[in-house]
């Protein structure tokens, strides 16, 4: 491969810049600037010069050797002064005198794929990592990227290699008494058909950890609901007034509750209306809070009954809770009364949502897991019968497997490469 290097750290001045080369050539072009190299994954301060022996800054220098680095090759890493000048004349000693060429988006995590230092569910996670904004999107790319779903599918498979062996036993010698693996192959199979289910089940909440929950507040026409929000929100999102029918859309404020990402829907006042434009925003507004993950429903007071019908998990709360001080279980945005357990309450929520075990957060994992999971149906199914064919029976484990392969990144992942590394930064 071409020894490729690239700015690691975020371009712009900066204390330290952090420059890194990897390939054949990545210690040879090191310690042709440096003079000498240290003992690999040790730092020295060391001059920097170009060919012509001219000093170019005062850096740090780190390598890291094939086989011990991210990218699985020989790597060399620079840390040097963060200005735009210093990094300039580094980078272009590194082209011009070394002809070194400039990465390209996820050239270097796209290295350490091909290297096998991460499997295509570490390299998903370290782009989610990358582009975390709460504490819940950090924790859960994190466990991926250090290979949770990589150890979860080598489990499954072993499962199914004891599973499509004891199936081959039955095929290779099928007119001698060897006695009957059904049983066996069955409490594989079942076990690992168990296990991908609850991983499925879970997977919607996990997937939303990323994409972020939408809570939909929902209420009569000035129940409170644009105060809510801008009191949550902590500004003037919303426009409040006291005539009746003023939000007309549906208005959406992303913020992090709990750690959790979330999109806060403000909808249409609910009422029978003529006025069209109004209608519209009503139906809307209704058909958007039907598909949000939580809604919050606003009464219009303590003994007020619920605009819409309740369903499982949604926060019902009267509006206005300053005019009703005396009652308890309300809430105000005028006051802030009852906005921290509010908070608290969505939390627990949401909390609860992905509370169970698992680590698939995309669609790429749930149709590779789904196809695995129909596959294991359809092996169980023939099992089951009063007689099958030993072979088809293989046939579907060896299809659960193929699938399981395809959600790391062993087999037919090629046409999804693009897409994934091209969201990266050149450094990465």
């Amino acid at each position: 491969m071409d020894t490729i290097f690239a700015l690691a750290s975020a371009r712009g001045k900066s204390g330290v810049a952090v420059l890194r080369i990897s390939g054949p050539q990545a210690h040879a072009v090191a310690q042709a600037m440096a003079g000498s190299l240290p003992p690999a994954r040790q730092t020295v301060l060391r001059k920097l010069r170009n060919n012509a022996g001219e000093a170019l800054d005062t850096g740090l220098v780190v390598v890291f050797n094939a086989g011990a680095s991210f990218t699985g090759e020989d790597v060399a890493e620079l840390m040097i002064h963060g200005s735009l000048a210093s990094i300039s004349v580094v980078e272009s000693c590194l082209a011009n005198d070394h002809d070194l060429r400039l990465a390209e988006p996820g050239e270097f995590t796209r290295r350490a794929l091909e290297n096998n230092v991460l499997d295509l569910t570490q390299v998903e996670g370290l782009g989610d990592l990358l582009e975390a904004e709460t504490e819940s999107q950090r924790r859960q790319a994190l466990r991926v990227l250090d290979g949770a779903i990589g150890q979860m599918v080598a489990s499954w498979r072993a499962h199914l290699i004891k599973a499509a062996a004891l199936v081959e036993v039955s095929i290779d010698f099928v007119e001698e008494d060897i006695g009957n693996f059904d049983a066996q192959i069955l409490a594989e199979l079942d076990q690992v058909q168990g296990a991908l289910q609850r991983e499925i089940a879970g997977q919607g909440a996990r997937e939303r950890v990323q994409s972020g929950f939408e809570i939909a507040l929902i209420g009569s026409v000035n129940a409170g609901k644009s105060t809510l929000l801008n009191a949550l929100a902590g500004r003037e999102a919303a426009i409040t007034s006291d005539i009746a029918g003023t939000t007309r859309d549906v208005i959406e404020l992303r913020m992090d509750i709990g750690g959790y990402a979330v999109t806060l829907l403000d909808t249409a006042g609910l009422r029978d209306t003529a006025e069209e434009i109004e209608a519209i925003g009503i139906a809307r507004g209704q058909k958007r809070a039907d598909q949000a993950d939580l809604r919050i429903i606003l009464c219009d007071g303590p003994d007020a009954p619920p605009p819409v019908e309740p369903k499982q998990g949604d926060i019902v709360l009267f509006s206005k809770a300053d005019l009703y001080p005396e009652r308890v279980g309300g809430i105000s945005g005028m006051t802030g009364q009852g906005l921290d357990s509010l908070l608290k309450r969505i939390e627990s929520e949401l909390s609860q949502r992905v509370a169970r075990d698992g680590v698939t957060i995309r669609r790429r994992h749930l149709q590779a897991m789904q196809q695995a999971d129909e596959a294991l149906s359809q092996a169980i199914e023939k099992l089951q019968a009063a007689e099958y064919i030993p072979e088809l029976v293989a046939a579907d484990i060896r299809h659960a497997m193929t699938a399981l392969d395809s959600l790391i990144g062993k087999v037919d992942v090629e046409d999804l490469l693009g897409d994934i590394f091209a969201s990266f930064c050149i450094g990465k």
